[in-house]
């Protein structure tokens, strides 16, 4: 049976280091001599899923200089802010203080990251929801509260419907190029677990999917029973984008998800991420940037007296005095068929274990694909999906499960530290 570390390991792609991207090129250099140097970087660029513009400055530096630099990578992509945020954690369990300069110098180290400028690290902090706790003159990168409730909110209602006997299903979506195919540079021989995985940044493929060729998006679900039958979406791509997630919409999602709630065991869970296709409000609030008359419309369904003659701000301080409970439609639609919603905090992609199944199907995908058409493509992922097998989807869960466990003592860690530095 295939392990968890096998799918991840063998089916590693993008992020790939300065060096190698050198050894590719030479080696186009040597099998085809008479390829123009433009294709040559084209396909370097579709071989590792990275920009065409760092790939050539890797290369022209190589050239001209005769070092070897790596890319550095403009966009700090959701998997990379996932392994920063694991980075930062591992401090913690190694009873470290994570400083800024600390975290700075080890994630510049790591040659499966991008390279970050200190303005860089701030706002990527920032994003992940970082922020410098002051100890004892020592300023230790904690996680905001919010976060923090969110993620122990999360464990400690997921192990409650274990214990109850729900099934507990997880959806998340994915994409697969119609060139993705299997080539000898992209196995990890140094990981050794699904954790050393993530640390060093796997991927089931690109960081982002290139804007080159057709690919299509996938979306699927499963449990420890397997992925649920009929419960595949997959669609050709309508555009260029950077990524599937500015690709899908709320309705797109809405209407596979009221499709697949039917195949669902009554009284289950459905976990999934905090994407905004996910989150679309059952009556979201009115913002500055709707129409006027909307935002009024809007006033007078809640039985707010309105003068027309108000400009928008004065319409909106009427809308801020109005508390509003947040519903999402994808919740109240679950809730209509006995089912409830749980959400990952954000950037939590190991307590996903739809990643480690996606890796499987991907590595069949890659090993398999030799007409790089997109109907054949379309073929291999579904017989990719068959090949996951209840049992995997197990160890995957298993595998989650063990994350989940460490997560829950992080703050206690972070906790006993900090406390023990007040006390000096």
């Amino acid at each position: 049976m295939t392990t968890v570390d096998d799918a991840i390991v063998s089916s590693r792609r993008g992020k790939l280091s300065g060096t190698i991207i050198i050894n590719l090129y030479k080696k186009y250099l040597l099998q085809q001599p008479t390829m123009r140097y433009i294709d040559i970087m084209m396909s370097l660029s579709n071989d590792t899923g990275i920009g065409l513009t760092a790939i050539k400055n890797t290369i022209q530096d190589y050239r001209q200089k005769g070092i070897v630099c790596s890319p550095n990578k403009k966009k700090t992509s959701d998997l990379s802010k996932n392994v920063i945020r694991r980075k930062i954690h591992e401090f913690w369990y190694r009873r470290e203080i994570p400083t800024l300069n600390k975290v700075f110098i080890a994630i510049n180290e790591d040659p499966c990251l991008p390279t970050l400028s200190r303005t860089g690290l701030h706002q990527v902090l920032e994003n992940l929801n970082f922020e410098l706790t002051k100890s004892q003159c020592i300023g230790a990168l904690t996680e905001r509260e919010d976060l923090v409730l969110w993620r122990r909110d999360f464990i400690r209602n997921i192990r409650l419907y274990r214990s109850e006997g729900r099934t507990i299903y997880y959806l998340d979506e994915t994409w697969v190029n119609a060139d993705e195919c299997a080539d000898e540079v992209r196995v990890d021989e140094t990981v050794t677990s699904s954790r050393d995985a993530f640390l060093k940044g796997l991927s089931t493929g690109p960081t982002n999917p290139t804007d080159k060729g057709k690919r299509l998006m996938v979306v699927h679900i499963g449990s420890s029973n397997g992925f649920v039958e009929g419960g595949l979406l997959c669609i050709e791509s309508r555009k260029h984008l950077a990524g599937y997630r500015e690709e899908m919409d709320g309705d797109s999602f809405y209407d596979w998800f009221c499709g697949v709630l039917p195949l669902l065991d009554d009284n289950s869970i459905i976990v999934m991420d905090n994407a905004s296709y996910h989150s679309v409000k059952l009556d979201p609030a009115p913002k500055i940037t709707w129409k006027k008359h909307n935002i009024i419309q809007w006033l007078k369904d809640k039985n707010v007296v309105v003068d027309r003659k108000m400009v928008k701000l004065e319409l909106m301080r009427k809308v801020k005095k109005i508390r509003t409970t947040d519903k999402y439609l994808i919740d109240e639609k679950a809730m209509e068929s006995n089912k409830i919603v749980l959400r990952l905090p954000p950037y939590h992609l190991e307590l996903n274990p739809t990643k480690l199944a996606f890796s499987v199907v991907k590595k069949y995908v890659k090993q398999n694909n030799t007409t790089l058409k997109l109907n054949d493509v379309r073929q291999l992922l579904i017989d990719g999906v068959k090949l996951v097998t209840p049992e995997m989807w197990d160890n995957f869960i298993k595998q989650t499960i063990k994350e989940e466990d460490k997560m829950w003592d992080l703050e206690s860690i972070s906790d006993e530290m900090l406390d023990a530095l007040d006390q000096f």
